[in-house]
């Protein structure tokens, strides 16, 4: 290998991202190293976020924007329109709660109709919406026999572990 074959080699490594290279040829062995890239990784400096208690407000509240005041809505959790004006845990019946975290769908298509609707009739073992996660649709199943009086989600809102979905009496 001759002087003008180990520039060339030179040059091409410095346009990789190899670090090391050896070659070794006819009793001539040639080691080619170089630094690899420094990095430098800042971690972000975060604040500690301040926690409330969070509610479902029953009547309209106001907010100061650029010193004009504007209305705003009660939270609207249910599906079809229907405001809920009470905090769930004063809801009376039972509850069905999600067995994931994921987003929830009241129908099994967007053609189709809900599975469960205010006023259906549910039986233990019948499905009443599914939840995806992970990209995978699970069918949620009723774990009681009643009436649905209350939906406390909206189609296609994400929902936790363990939040109430269904109020059954």
């Amino acid at each position: 290998m001759d002087y003008k074959e180990i520039l060339t080699l030179m040059k091409e490594m410095n346009n990789t991202d190899l670090t090391k290279l050896e070659i070794e040829e006819e009793g001539l062995k040639i080691t080619l190293e170089k630094a690899a890239p420094v990095v430098n990784v800042t971690q972000p400096s975060f604040s500690q976020p301040t926690f409330t208690q969070s509610y479902i407000p029953t009547a309209p509240l106001q907010q100061q924007i650029s010193g004009q005041y504007q209305a705003i809505a009660p939270v609207n959790n249910a599906v079809a329109g229907e405001v809920i004006d009470k905090p769930v845990e004063e809801l009376s019946g039972k509850k069905i709660v999600s067995p994931m975290v994921g987003t929830f769908y009241s129908c099994s298509s967007p053609e189709k109709p809900p599975l469960a609707k205010v006023g259906d009739m549910v039986k233990k073992g019948q499905t009443v919406c599914i939840i995806e996660a992970m990209k995978l649709m699970n069918e949620i199943e009723s774990d009681l026999d009643g009436e649905i009086v209350k939906i406390l989600v909206n189609n296609e809102q994400m929902v936790e572990y363990g939040q109430p979905l269904f109020i059954v009496k």
